[in-house]
């Protein structure tokens, strides 16, 4: 009888910048969570500039992560999850990710990622995920959402989609 690999997966870390990408991976998490009966945790940071104490009051950024915090607990509510919410200030948000996932013992980090389209195909992974998949101590789950249909103009103005 095959053992499933979910099974030992207690708890889940999921970093929210307020992307669609972000809260369909939270989505993910808490379907997973939900089956296996594990925790979620999500993680708001604020990059604090160089130039800036630690401690600096960033009021609007904190606002911002605070309205970010609340929509990713209404996905949770949808899932029938109740999740853990943090917002931190930092100066690298990947350095805070790996830290609270070792300070949670996450058992995962699920992070969602938006496609980039680059010239000739290529395509950036990112700092973040960089940073995390090269320094977390847990697995690390990266879901790369498929490009949208690609617009064009056509001769009279209107937009229409480009066949593939």
């Amino acid at each position: 009888m095959p053992v499933d690999p979910l099974r030992r997966l207690a708890s889940f870390l999921v970093p929210v910048d307020g992307s669609e990408a972000a809260y369909n991976a939270l989505a993910v998490a808490c379907d997973v969570a939900r089956r296996h009966r594990a925790k979620v945790s999500v993680l708001h940071v604020i990059e604090v500039p160089r130039t800036l104490p630690l401690e600096a009051e960033l009021g609007p950024e904190a606002e911002q992560g605070e309205r970010v915090l609340t929509s990713a607990e209404e996905i949770a509510d949808q899932h029938d999850m109740q999740i853990e919410g943090s917002l931190v200030q930092a100066r690298d948000a990947g350095q805070a990710l790996v830290d609270e996932a070792i300070d949670l013992s996450v058992d995962a980090i699920v992070m969602g990622l938006d496609y980039h389209h680059r010239p000739y195909g290529a395509f950036a992974l990112g700092r973040l995920p960089q940073y995390v998949l090269a320094n977390a101590p847990c697995e690390v789950w990266l879901i790369r959402y498929a490009p949208l249909p690609e617009t064009d103009t056509g001769a009279a103005g209107g937009r229409r989609e480009k066949a593939r």
